[in-house]
């Protein structure tokens, strides 16, 4: 069974998945991602919308250094598409980006939410993290 990368991210997966951000008890601010420690106990927990807006992004072509902890090595990286989805309202999220084909990627362009299992670990189940995907795509299966 696939686990998440980190608690209190995300919930759900596909196109079900939804962040989750704090909202400030003292003056409403959202942030993201939901606080941890002591300081959560000033934010009630909120889920984020489900679609955003291409704010920016670029292509990441080389495989990141430590602690990037993805499977694969640099000889069998895969390109992927890293930026920022703005949510109608509420906040500008960094974000991995997939898509068909990253060269298609347009500012401006409709985005949604989806989840993509970028390593495995050592029980070797699917790590999953957040990602946003072209809302022209669909859910990819």
């Amino acid at each position: 069974m696939p686990v998440a990368v980190a608690e209190n991210l995300f919930v759900g997966s596909g196109s079900v998945t939804r962040l989750l951000a704090g909202r400030s008890r003292i003056d409403g601010k959202l942030v993201f991602p939901f606080p941890s420690g002591g300081a959560e106990e000033n934010y009630d927990l909120v889920e984020l919308a489900p679609e955003g807006t291409l704010w920016s992004y670029t292509i990441q072509r080389f495989r990141p250094k430590s602690p990037f902890n993805g499977d694969g090595s640099e000889f069998d990286f895969k390109p992927y598409g890293v930026g920022y989805v703005e949510l109608p309202g509420q906040l500008i999220v960094e974000t991995r980006i997939v898509a068909d084909d990253l060269t298609k990627l347009r500012i401006g362009e409709a985005m949604r939410i989806t989840t993509e299992a970028y390593r495995t670990d050592d029980a070797g189940e699917a790590v999953l993290t957040y990602a946003f995907r072209p809302a022209r795509e669909g859910e990819k299966a």
